[in-house]
């Protein structure tokens, strides 16, 4: 049962500006230390790469509100939705605080959320696409 699907595309220009313009203090307000932590080790120095980074995972929890039935708003913050990867890279959601008491919420009794997040980037835009959906068990 699909219980919410959500998209978004980030301006990488756009978020390499605020990252000049407002560097840590944009990335620790809106990513988790692993996020940020994840981005800059691929980026290795190379901006290009390091906003391309940032803009999917903004995309990514953009979309992933969308797909909570909320967006941003008071009770979900950016760093609730974290964007993780697998130890192959794939990426997926971890949802805390407003984010996973969203997702409680809305997922039926007897069954079991699951999120799938699927990330790109071709400049000048990045984009996420994210699906909630719900089976019966674990």
């Amino acid at each position: 049962m699909i219980l919410g699907v959500g998209t978004d595309l980030a301006s990488i220009s756009r978020i390499a500006q605020i990252l000049s313009d407002h560097g840590d203090r944009f990335t620790q307000r809106c990513f988790a230390e692993e996020e940020r932590n994840k981005v800059e080790k691929a980026a290795q120095g190379n901006a290009d790469a390091r906003a391309a980074g940032y803009a999917k995972r903004w995309a990514a929890k953009e979309a992933c509100a969308k797909a909570l039935g909320l967006g941003i708003r008071e009770e979900v913050f950016l760093k609730d939705i974290v964007v993780i990867n697998d130890a192959d890279g794939r990426p997926s959601l971890s949802l805390r605080g407003g984010a996973k008491d969203r997702l409680t919420a809305i997922t039926p009794k007897g069954m079991t959320s699951h999120i799938h997040v699927s990330l790109s980037d071709e400049p000048p835009l990045a984009v996420a696409f994210v699906v909630i959906s719900a089976a019966a068990g674990p």
